[in-house]
């Protein structure tokens, strides 16, 4: 099961706004020992968020999603979520009285006039989705099969996410987070690491090996930062490993680097 997260809305495509979501999930996630698989940035385009909604269901994957569930034309992120489950829209009940119950405190005008009928559109999710609160402005978003759709706004986003990861998401929480260690390497190829990259791996499957290389690096000039990620009991063992077949081959070791993540 992967965590992902899908960032919708054509404005954020276009640079009319720029994205302060990911960063966030970000940190939210790392404050409760948690980190993202996989992000996406979609646009308002009803195929393409029916297509993507599609294949991370049928992955199995746990979502998060922000933006795209207005009562506008141009969002589409509801009834995608619908078709890629080949279920109905309906009316949920429960967001039908938070959303009329807004109309009232906010003094929007008479319930039944076009606008706030145009309102309770918010409420309508897949058949058997159940609601995520929003304490901003009451007016819920929802979930269904471990796919949590939240407003674009972060006011009402980020406090919404956090709900989702500490009461739906609890059991994938880690206190003790992931660890990551790496050396310094100067004047290696990743080409000539590759194999030893490969071989950790395969030997310590419950960590992943990862390599960034720099080019013109103020300190070290060109180097690679080569190192292994994942529960902390893994690392330890697996990163001897790889510090053993790096003086094997004869590298240029220079300072360790240890992250939690």
């Amino acid at each position: 099961m992967a965590l992902g997260l899908y960032i919708i809305g054509d404005e954020i495509l276009s640079g009319k706004r720029q994205d302060k979501h990911f960063s966030r999930v970000q940190q939210l996630l790392a404050a409760r020992g948690m980190q993202l698989q996989w992000a996406q940035y979609l646009g308002d385009d009803a195929q393409v968020l029916h297509d993507s909604l599609r294949a991370s269901f049928e992955r199995g994957d746990t979502v998060l999603s922000c933006g795209g569930i207005g009562a506008t034309p141009d969002d589409h992120t509801r009834a995608a979520a619908a078709a890629a489950l080949g279920l109905p829209l309906e009316l949920h009940p429960e967001a039908a009285a938070l959303i009329r119950q807004r109309i009232v405190t906010a003094s929007l005008g008479e319930p039944e006039s076009p606008a706030n009928q145009q309102r309770l559109q918010m409420g309508t999710f897949p058949q058997g989705a159940q609601i995520i609160p929003n304490p901003y402005n009451q007016i819920p978003g929802f979930f269904i099969r471990e796919h949590y759709f939240v407003p674009g706004f972060p006011v009402m986003a980020w406090p919404m996410i956090e709900w989702v990861l500490d009461t739906r998401l609890q059991h994938l929480q880690r206190p003790a987070g992931y660890l990551e260690r790496g050396l310094i390497v100067q004047g290696a190829m990743e080409s000539e690491l590759t194999p030893l990259m490969l071989r950790i791996e395969r030997e310590h499957a419950q960590v992943k090996v990862y390599s960034l290389p720099s080019v013109d690096d103020a300190q070290w000039g060109r180097h690679i930062e080569i190192g292994v990620k994942g529960e902390p009991q893994c690392v330890q063992p697996a990163f001897d490993a790889l510090r053993q077949g790096l003086i094997e081959l004869g590298a240029k070791l220079r300072t360790e680097t240890v992250r939690s993540i």
